[in-house]
């Protein structure tokens, strides 16, 4: 069964994509709201000490403007450890911003989505998101991710 950990601090977008992922069955979503929890979370520090209920995601959605650690630091954070750089990390944010864009992708961002307006609009996004990275996506050998190569 798949994880996924959403690091977003809009606890309406949260809702919206939680929902939208939960009604396609795919696996368990984990939401925290800063960078410094989701740091806590991949790290396994803290309240989020023991794995069974932290568990290593296999797809990460991260937003750029977050509280007490922004977006674009937890991405540099998670791509510099060799323990969780081959964890894909999706930019899911309201950002246009040209420079918010190639930042994330010289920090080795996997994708750069921006948040579309309106329920059935997210509802497509989350689908096709969670689809590709989760189902027909494949990861490198030795992931702990479901649908990783057997090569």
């Amino acid at each position: 069964m798949s994880s996924v950990l959403l690091v977003e601090d809009d606890e309406n977008h949260a809702s919206l994509f939680i929902r939208s992922f939960e009604e396609m069955k795919m696996g368990k979503i984990y939401w925290v709201s800063d960078g410094e929890e989701a740091l806590d979370f991949l790290l396994h520090r803290g309240r989020y000490v023991d794995s069974s209920t932290s568990p290593r995601p296999d797809l990460i959605l991260l937003d750029l403007r977050l509280p007490r650690m922004d977006g674009l630091d937890l991405l540099k954070e998670i791509k510099r450890s060799e323990d969780l750089m081959s964890i894909p990390v999706v930019i899911l944010t309201t950002s246009k911003n040209r420079n918010d864009i190639i930042n994330a992708y010289m920090n080795h961002a996997n994708s750069y989505l921006i948040k579309p307006i309106g329920l059935s609009k997210f509802q497509e996004l989350t689908r096709t998101v969670c689809t590709y990275w989760l189902m027909w996506n494949t990861m490198p050998p030795g992931s702990d991710a479901p649908n990783k190569s057997a090569a």
